[in-house]
């Protein structure tokens, strides 16, 4: 019934098997890959015709971690995976990054991917499984794909390159000085094609060296890859490029010169403005037949990269003037809102920032559900790209994947420098506002969110700039390597290259390349340039930054307590009476956690005060021989019992309450009166003893006992 093909070799430390021909027959390619007992399905389906007019490539990638995969019943009300989570849908990212640029070109028709976990071990990371068997897929589908890729994460530690790293490993490196790096790869046979990291401040050469052996450990699985489609793969599609040689020249005659002169324009929406009448014109210059031709954007998008790229490589100078390695004027503000924890204006060419840093507490923190398990983080950012900012009218509704992205490609370059959670126990949320965008707003977004931590207090380890680089890379060989591009240069060039980190090393770095051949070499150039680009950039930045940077008023206080975790039951209370308590007497937020730290929070000092020294006098013990202030709670015939420690009471002996004999304690004592009293120490059965008579009443300070008068013979 089944003619199944299954592939296996042992990589790094876990088994590698790709199945296929037994689940999803009807898709036009379906792989199960498995690593270890992590397993991922991946169908791929495509249209066998493009729809009409169609003049982009419709490829749409979906990446789905089952909750049964790791033995989990979702959360919600519902108990079904709902929306995409951000992990998958960095992950689709994650996918659809490398594969999208080798799909022959001209190719126009739908095309789906659906990966699906199936099951997860904790041990091995779904995504890069995922890649795998999506090129796969890709690759036995008949689809013009020009594949295989292959994909594998990469960790540093020790000086040493770790192929796969466990999840754990992985999680939450913050936390984990000896884990330096978070690095995925994916890669044809020849070239790298994406790179998405977290890093810890790594030289540009231990990221080459950490890139390039990832290169080489993805060579066996491509071959793998290689092997199953041997047996497996079906019959190529047949789709032929189509040839628009024709139309091309009639429109490269029509508007040679009008493109030209409207990129010679440095001003981004003057120069939109004549790009879109240059196109007008061209059109208007065609035949009918020409107009109608399906192919006329293709055509439209190659005059204009002609151009574009020729000019940078032969001339050396760019769209706005600069040189290849210039980056745009700089403007870097902070403290612009008043009532906000700390703000920030990062404006650099055409692209703007606008970043706010909010503190908060521990209630604050986000609660993460993941297949591995709930975990809790105390840094958020979140990156919004309204259509403002690029002179549109457009749909405004949730982030989007590019959001998404965006953001995490800040947060990542960002919490590296973030201190310890035991020495800073705020959570953090950044915001950034692209009010401008014209190049790398996800750079801009590193910059911003640096200064506005400072701003509010946030003790960075160092400041962090991003940058974003460019290349065009000619047939012939010949290539130009960008500094902060714009836009049009990102648009129309060969690679995507952001680069972020501190003046000691990188913290960040994503890469996507649209065409093979980008060799060691060239990437080393683009590391080194985009090395210059940051520390100019950070230079600029610290113009901004003067004097001490001190905590917003508004901004909530915290304070942090250690207490021993025998004494946890006794500050929460039964059903939680005691820590409520605490609470609505201070004012202040209390957060106590499994460790026994508590951390005590508002904007009034006073709160945190009066909350400390509650949550104190419940779990510390007193002293002998402190004088301590106390309430009297009842009065008995032999003394009166004082409550001076907490919750904790004690007797004062009638003998111990004054210099002279008295009847009974209610003639110089009432219940309620607040006294001073002296701990003697604990008798035999662990009653406290308790004197006043040593103790000035007024002042609570302790006075020298009186001499006792002795009866002459």
């Amino acid at each position: 019934m089944f003619n199944t093909t299954t592939k296996s070799m042992q990589w790094g430390e876990e088994t590698l098997t790709l199945e296929t021909g037994k689940v999803a027959r009807q898709a036009d390619g379906s792989v199960i890959a498995t690593l270890g007992e992590t397993s991922v399905m991946a169908n791929v389906t495509f249209a066998k015709k493009p729809k009409p007019g169609q003049d982009f490539f419709p490829l749409t990638v979906h990446y789905q971690e089952k909750y049964y995969a790791a033995g989990k019943v979702p959360g919600g009300f519902f108990k079904r995976e709902a929306r995409p989570t951000e992990k998958e849908t960095l992950t689709a990212r994650l996918i659809d990054r490398p594969i999208r640029p080798l799909f022959v070109p001209g190719f126009k028709h739908e095309v789906l991917v659906m990966c699906t976990v199936l099951s997860h071990d904790l041990v091995n990371d779904p995504d890069m499984v995922a890649m795998i068997a999506t090129s796969a897929a890709l690759t036995i589908s008949g689809a013009p794909f020009m594949g295989p890729i292959a994909a594998c994460r990469v960790g540093f530690a020790d000086g040493e390159y770790i192929l796969n790293p466990e999840v754990e490993d992985m999680d939450q490196l913050r936390n984990n000085p000896e884990q330096r790096l978070d690095l995925v790869v994916a890669g044809t046979k020849d070239a790298v094609m994406m790179v998405e990291s977290e890093a810890y401040e790594l030289t540009e050469d231990e990221m080459l060296g950490a890139v390039t052996f990832a290169h080489e450990q993805i060579q066996p699985v491509i071959d793998l890859i290689i092997d199953l489609a041997e047996e497996a793969a079906k019959e190529p599609f047949d789709f032929q490029p189509p040839d628009y040689s024709d139309l091309y020249a009639a429109v490269k005659a029509a508007g040679e010169d009008k493109i030209r002169a409207a990129y010679a324009i440095m001003d981004k929406q003057e120069r939109t403005t004549a790009l879109s009448d240059a196109k007008t014109a061209i059109v208007e210059a065609l035949t009918e037949e020409q107009q109608e031709d399906p192919n006329l954007g293709s055509a439209m998008k190659k005059l204009e990269a002609s151009i574009l790229r020729g000019d940078v490589v032969k001339t050396g100078k760019r769209i706005d003037g600069r040189a290849l390695d210039e980056v745009r004027d700089i403007v870097c503000e902070t403290g612009l809102l008043p009532r906000t924890h700390g703000s920030a204006l990062f404006t650099r060419g055409e692209t703007q920032g606008l970043v706010v840093t909010t503190l908060g507490t521990g209630d604050d923190e986000q609660i993460i559900d993941a297949l591995h398990g709930n975990y809790r983080s105390n840094f958020l950012l979140h990156y919004n790209f309204p259509p403002y900012s690029v002179g549109e009218a457009g749909r405004v509704g949730p982030p989007g994947r590019r959001e998404i992205g965006h953001g995490k490609l800040a947060w990542r370059a960002l919490q590296a420098v973030l201190p310890a959670a035991t020495d800073f126990p705020y959570t953090v949320r950044v915001v950034s506002e692209i009010t401008e965008s014209n190049g790398s707003s996800s750079m801009a977004s590193v910059c911003g969110g640096s200064l506005s931590m400072m701003d509010a207090g946030v003790p960075l380890k160092s400041a962090v700039a991003g940058v974003a680089m460019g290349l065009i890379l000619e047939e012939d060989g010949s290539y130009a390597v960008l500094t902060d591009i714009l836009g049009d240069e990102d648009h129309l060039g060969d690679m995507d290259f952001k680069v972020a980190g501190t003046e000691n090393g990188i913290t960040s770095l994503q890469m996507d390349i649209k065409v093979a051949g980008i060799t060691p070499e060239i990437m080393k150039k683009a590391l080194a340039q985009a090395k210059e680009g940051r520390m100019h950039i950070l230079g600029e930045m610290n113009k901004a930054l003067t004097g001490a940077q001190e905590f917003s008023v508004h901004a909530p206080r915290i304070e942090t307590m250690q207490i021993p975790t025998d004494k946890i039951r006794e500050v929460i209370g039964s059903g939680g009476k005691v820590i409520r308590e605490i609470v609505e007497v201070s004012g202040a937020k209390v957060d106590i956690n499994d460790e026994g730290i508590i951390k005590i929070a508002s904007p009034n000092g006073e709160a945190i005060k009066k909350a400390y020294d509650m949550i104190h006098s419940i779990v510390a013990e007193p002293e002998e021989g402190q004088v301590y202030k106390g309430k009297v709670v009842k009065i008995v015939d032999f003394g009166a019992f004082v409550n001076f420690f907490g919750k904790r009471d004690g007797l004062v002996h009638v003998s111990q309450i004054e210099n002279r004999r008295l009847n009974h304690p209610s003639d110089v004592l009432k219940e309620g009166q607040e006294v001073f009293v002296k701990l003697l120490g604990f008798d035999d059965r662990g009653k406290v003893r308790l004197a006043m008579k040593m103790v000035d009443q007024e002042t609570g300070e302790e006075v020298a006992p009186e001499k006792k008068n002795e009866d002459a013979d």
